[in-house]
């Protein structure tokens, strides 16, 4: 009776060891995949950080660019796979009743259309006017370099990139003011000689030119003294 047992027993090791070498393998796997993807999402998280960034300098110099947003910002999500009927339709009865539900639509159909091209033409001018409106409006809207440029112009002193940052950022929170873009813009006007730039110690401060400031109402009053 012992002799049975042995060859039972060496057949159950197999598998355990069989079953056991598959489990490791199987997790190992699923860590390769988890590394992979966690990878592939900070790839995409900084690709996502330069795009903005990008898009801020092209506003930045007044570059108008016809390269949008891309489609979607979130992970891919995978479809999950359908279910197949188990019972084939009966096409003979499908075909038939197409058929008869077709041809009672298409009387429908035609007086539908008859009545339709009145509805459309009243229509199209509201969705005119209202994507006139639109563009105006982002055609209205200053740039970056405009907004600079004026709180330059309304302070007595010099300011830092990262205070011009800070108080656009306030008088526009619906826009994306970074101070690294700032800065460029900055460096971009003193570079065209529309902005002054100095230095305190370790920081640097910018101002605009003081021939570049206005000063009509000055004007205005020493003429009445010249006549005078």
């Amino acid at each position: 009776m012992p002799e049975p047992t042995a060859p039972v027993t060496e057949l159950a090791s197999q598998y355990v060891s069989q079953v056991t070498n598959d489990l490791e393998h199987n997790v190992k796997e699923q860590e390769r995949i988890t590394d992979e993807i966690a990878a592939l999402e900070e790839q995409l998280a900084a690709l996502q950080h330069d795009h903005t960034i990008l898009v801020s300098m092209q506003e930045a110099l007044g570059v108008v660019t016809s390269v949008g947003a891309p489609a979607t910002t979130e992970a891919p999500v995978v479809p999950a796979p359908r279910k197949q009927s188990t019972t084939a339709p009966d096409t003979t009865t499908g075909a038939a009743s197409r058929t008869v539900s077709g041809t009672r639509r298409a009387p429908k159909k035609a007086t539908a259309e008859q009545a339709e091209p009145k509805k459309r033409s009243a229509k199209k001018p509201s969705v005119t006017k209202s994507a006139t409106k639109k563009a105006a409006g982002q055609t209205a809207q200053p740039t970056l370099v405009e907004l600079v440029r004026r709180h330059l112009a309304a302070q007595q002193e010099p300011r830092s990139a990262a205070e011009v940052s800070e108080a656009l950022g306030k008088a526009h929170p619906e826009r994306e003011i970074q101070t690294k873009v700032i800065r460029t813009t900055l460096e971009n006007l003193v570079a065209r000689n529309s902005a002054q730039r100095s230095k305190q110690g370790s920081s640097v401060f910018y101002t605009l030119p003081t021939a570049s400031v206005p000063a009509p109402a000055k004007t205005e009053e020493s003429q009445p003294g010249a006549g005078e």
